[in-house]
């Protein structure tokens, strides 16, 4: 367990904005982690547990209180039979698209449409990680975690994750700090069915169709590098925080407004909405169509600032190589009025934000 004072932290995130943590702890083991955060549980100060830093945005300021940062290490096969699948316990620290490798060259399938997700493994329960039709909570058997309230390792079972759509228990509570996954994994040279119309085409199959694992993720890292979203320290497309805003769910009436909006503001054969209906009865649709049908085009930026969104995906706000924490925010802000005057649908950020608010 390594202890630094005055760390910036900029450089431990993948928006590569903020100041300075008044203390850093790096946690190489269980216990160090356990320990790290009891110790300032115990001295009542803040704290902020970081993994790979891929959904934070730190104000400029930086964190007056200690930053435990995650770096344990270890990928441990429990059991592998035919009928129960291959169990796999990924500690929090790993990270998370080296797992993803790993899976997809041994011949586990469920994660391979995850590929080229940064961050740590410990983060993807936390906002349920999913893109191109997978999540992860559809092979997380359970995940342990230092329970802060209770002052105990416990091991909480996916349905007590209370997985939804970018959600969990643990995003919704910093009670609990994530110590490692447990997996459920298919063993299997093919993929889980494609179940996403682009990703299906790129590999010239239907969707429901399934591919060899390592196609799957070339052709996932293709659909993520065209967007900018795998991490390239020469590209400032990559310095974000992925997908700022989650998709709006609506309601079937508030889709409806949301069409009317659409029609009025781009014309009767202007484009409609993309709608994904779910089982309740709501409908999700694209914050991404949202932010471009409202005036703003892939690139843009206020006068004078270092944030933009990217060139290649609006759905990304990107640090063009000098930004501030302030002006990621006041871009966020900006994107999410715009969207809101023209169609009446607030977008909600996927990225914390800490030691300040959007």
């Amino acid at each position: 367990m390594h202890d630094e004072h005055d760390v910036a932290l900029a450089s431990l995130t993948t928006m590569r904005v903020g100041g300075p943590a008044a203390r850093l702890v790096t946690a190489e083991t269980i216990d160090d982690v356990v320990d790290a955060v009891r110790e300032v549980d115990d001295a009542d100060e803040p704290l902020l547990v970081l993994g790979g830093g891929s959904n934070l945005v730190i104000a400029d300021a930086g964190f007056a209180g200690s930053v435990v940062r995650l770096a344990t290490d270890g990928v441990t096969v429990e059991s592998a039979d035919l009928c129960g699948g291959v169990m796999v316990r990924v500690a929090a620290g790993v990270v998370w698209d080296e797992f993803v490798a790993r899976a997809v060259a041994e011949g586990w399938s469920g994660v391979e449409a995850l590929s080229g997700i940064p961050g740590s493994t410990g983060a993807t329960p936390v906002q349920n990680v999913g893109a191109y039709g997978q999540e992860v909570a559809q092979t997380i058997a359970s995940v342990r975690v230092w329970d802060r309230a209770q002052q105990q390792v416990r091991t909480i079972s996916s349905l007590d994750c209370a997985f939804t759509y970018r959600h969990s228990i643990f995003k919704a509570s910093s009670r609990h700090v994530v110590l490692d996954v447990l997996f459920q994994l298919i063993p299997s040279e093919l993929s889980q069915p494609v179940g996403y119309a682009d990703l299906a085409r790129q590999l010239g199959v239907e969707v429901g169709d399934r591919v060899p694992l390592a196609a799957a993720r070339e052709a996932v890292l293709h659909q993520r590098r065209n967007r900018g979203m795998v991490l390239d320290e020469a590209d400032h497309d990559t310095w974000s925080c992925g997908s700022f805003f989650t998709n709006p769910i609506l309601s079937a009436r508030r889709f409806a407004a949301l069409e009317s909006r659409a029609a009025t503001r781009l014309g009767a054969e202007g484009s409609t909405p993309p709608r994904f209906a779910d089982a309740d009865g709501n409908v999700k649709t694209s914050a991404a169509w949202l932010i471009d049908r409202a005036g703003f085009e892939k690139g843009f930026a206020l006068p004078g600032s270092g944030a933009a969104l990217s060139s290649k995906h609006t759905l990304a706000i990107t640090n063009r190589g000098a930004a501030t924490a302030a002006e990621v925010a006041e871009l966020a802000r900006h994107l999410q009025a715009g969207v809101h005057d023209a169609f009446g649908v607030t977008l909600v950020n996927e990225p914390v934000f800490v030691g300040h608010e959007l």
